[in-house]
């Protein structure tokens, strides 16, 4: 049985770290992250449970690279929606409200994720948050910046404060004040971005949202063929991992 190339393990490492990266997402949106088990996020994802920390050192790590992704692409989502705009205004405004409709959205998630922050290790530096930073950083330079790496730093800190107020259970900030002062900050339309519906901006559990996380996880390519599953085979093409722990 001839091995397989270099090119395919690394698809098949591409693949089983995204189904890790999804499971993790809707598992903890699903039942909290203290009833989400590394075991379960590997079943979920079809892997093998001792191939989670090939990727991961722990829980909170691959939680919070999870959570980081799913933030990325909703802002790339949000930034590159029809009609694309290059007007640094408008893409301000799209990126305060991808971040704002995702803590309204995805409550129990976003919780989890700011109080996972709030651990010895603060942000994990991943690639999905690195490319969060890059997407704001550009953002805050289109908008007119003449000082990003102190304009950028001073976003992400109003962005966490606001999505602490909005998914801090007992105060629940609906999302609507805390825009218009966000959008005051930043000299902005309140038409501008997509301004909520006013009868919906009272906030709603993960469970009453679209639950479909797919989209958010590049795990739909064709697999590359092989002898062997890339579920429940190490990524260098060695044999299943043994480790049974929860």
């Amino acid at each position: 049985m001839s091995p397989r190339s270099a090119s395919v393990n690394e698809e098949l490492r591409r693949r089983s770290r995204e189904r890790l990266l999804q499971a993790a997402v809707e598992l903890v949106s699903e039942r909290g992250y203290e009833a989400t088990t590394l075991g379960d996020i590997a079943d979920r994802a079809g892997s093998a449970r001792g191939l989670v920390s090939y990727y991961f050192p722990g829980k909170r790590q691959l939680v919070q690279s999870a959570v980081h992704r799913l933030m990325h692409r909703t802002l790339e989502e949000a930034l590159e929606r029809e009609p694309r705009v290059e007007d640094g205004r408008e893409r301000m405004a799209r990126a305060l409200d991808a971040i704002l409709g995702l803590a309204r959205d995805r409550t129990v998630l976003m919780r989890q994720h700011m109080a996972g922050l709030l651990q010895a290790e603060g942000f994990v530096q991943c690639p999905e948050q690195q490319r969060l930073a890059e997407l704001l950083r550009d953002t805050v330079s289109r908008h007119g910046s003449p000082d990003a790496d102190t304009d950028y730093p001073m976003l992400r800190s109003l962005l966490m404060g606001a999505v602490y107020a909005m998914v801090l259970p007992n105060l629940d900030m609906p999302l609507t004040p805390l825009r218009a002062e966000l959008f005051r900050r930043y000299r902005l339309d309140w038409a501008q971005g997509f301004p909520p519906d006013t009868e919906a901006s009272g906030g709603a559990s993960d469970g009453a949202r679209d639950t479909d996380f797919s989209r958010f996880f590049a795990t739909g390519r064709p697999a590359p063929s092989g002898p062997r599953s890339a579920d429940r085979t190490e990524p260098g093409g060695g044999p299943k991992a043994v480790d049974q722990s929860k």
